[in-house]
């Protein structure tokens, strides 16, 4: 019995030991202080604007991307820019390109 406790203990340490040196690869192969722009246009009533930010929210958790996210307007609709302004304030995404059109 001791054996098969001491076979799973040595397979945990293996896979922490693999587990930390993949995370040490990681940090020295992402680029540190990127000042990365992703730019999302948004045109219409921002059809897939939601899920385009999302996504790059994502990115930016995992720590798979570094920069700042921004909502360009490109011809919103005033449903479109209620979103974008939604979407700006709840995630801390800038908005820009906002003309005051209606």
């Amino acid at each position: 019995m001791t054996e098969i406790i001491q076979f799973i203990a040595v397979l945990l340490a293996a896979f922490g030991l693999v587990s930390l040196g993949w995370l040490a690869l990681g940090a020295l192969l992402l680029p540190g202080g990127c000042s990365a722009r992703m730019v999302i246009d948004a045109k219409g009533d921002g059809g897939g604007l939601e899920q385009a930010v999302r996504a790059a929210l994502w990115l930016r958790r995992t720590g798979l991307w570094r920069g700042e996210v921004v909502i360009e307007d490109q011809g919103l609709t005033g449903d479109g820019r209620a979103l974008a302004r939604l979407l700006a304030g709840e995630t801390g995404v800038s908005f820009s390109g906002d003309t005051g059109r209606s």
